[in-house]
């Protein structure tokens, strides 16, 4: 990965508030430094992924609490939002960072990938916002994390950009239905990140120039790029319904196909979960 000059960590004062960060167990990945990032501005933040024990140590490194939660499980989501309200009495700020990569080209699809892809990243998501907003009430901020996949082709998760589009489509609805009650429902579009899962391929510097290439700002984006990007949705900001790009200016360019790439498909992602469910 290309050494250049990062940005300050962006702060907005958080006191006296409470978020909610769902897929934020993976250590070193985009929801952990989110939850972070919140907790570090004055946040009480409450984490939630399907795993525990990782999830446990994030919240007693930031002084927050820890639940359990299946982000394609309306029940489990209704519960997150119940157990925010019960521990906290109130919710100001919710960010949904899970997300579960599904591959297949369009000639190998099975509704199984359909589904499979639709659970996490379009019905889960469009929960999220449904129970989260009910907590909310009135005034605060929902962020869903997307992906720049949904806007240029990254074959082959086609399954998986398609039910994140859907989830930017709700967003814009959702920016519109809650606006009355002063709720912001954003998401934001990230590109290649440099995060616990994909730093070691993007540590070969040959791999990592395919990516750097496209992208005009000459680097690979960082969990904190894109915990900027919240911390900036999360305060008083006068945006709702909006798909934010943040890769660094990649949308003005393009995704690499698969065949620049060494290994092809595998090199977009093992399919396991991002951020954790």
């Amino acid at each position: 990965m290309t050494k250049v000059p990062l940005s300050p960590q962006m702060k907005i004062d958080l006191s006296g508030q409470v978020a909610v960060v769902l897929g934020a167990s993976a250590e070193g990945g985009t929801g952990w430094d989110i939850a972070e990032t919140l907790a570090a501005n004055g946040a009480k933040v409450v984490v939630a992924a399907r795993t525990l024990p990782a999830l446990e140590r994030l919240a007693t490194k930031i002084g927050g609490t820890a639940v359990r939660c299946d982000a394609g499980e309306e029940a489990d989501i209704k519960a997150l939002a119940k157990a925010v309200i019960d521990t906290y009495g109130r919710l100001d700020i919710a960010v949904n960072s899970a997300g579960l990569p599904v591959m297949s080209m369009i000639s190998d699809m099975t509704i199984e990938h359909l589904e499979t892809a639709a659970r996490v990243n379009f019905y889960g998501a469009t929960f999220f916002i449904k129970y989260m907003a009910e907590a909310i009430g009135q005034d605060g901020s929902i962020i869903f994390i997307s992906s720049m996949s949904t806007t240029h082709p990254v074959f082959p998760h086609i399954a998986y950009a398609a039910a994140k589009s859907a989830a930017d489509c709700i967003v814009r609805y959702a920016g519109i239905e809650y606006a009355g009650r002063n709720i912001r429902v954003n998401s934001i579009l990230p590109g290649a990140i440099y995060s616990d899962m994909a730093k070691e391929a993007f540590a070969d510097p040959t791999y990592a120039a395919i990516f750097e290439r496209e992208i005009p700002l000459g680097r690979v984006g960082l969990p904190s790029d894109f915990s900027n990007a919240v911390l900036w949705l999360a305060g008083p900001s006068y945006v709702t319904g909006l798909n934010l790009q943040v890769n660094g200016g990649n949308q003005l360019t393009r995704m690499p196909r698969l065949d620049e790439l060494p290994g092809g498909a595998e090199a977009f992602g093992s399919g396991k979960p991002l951020g954790d469910r």
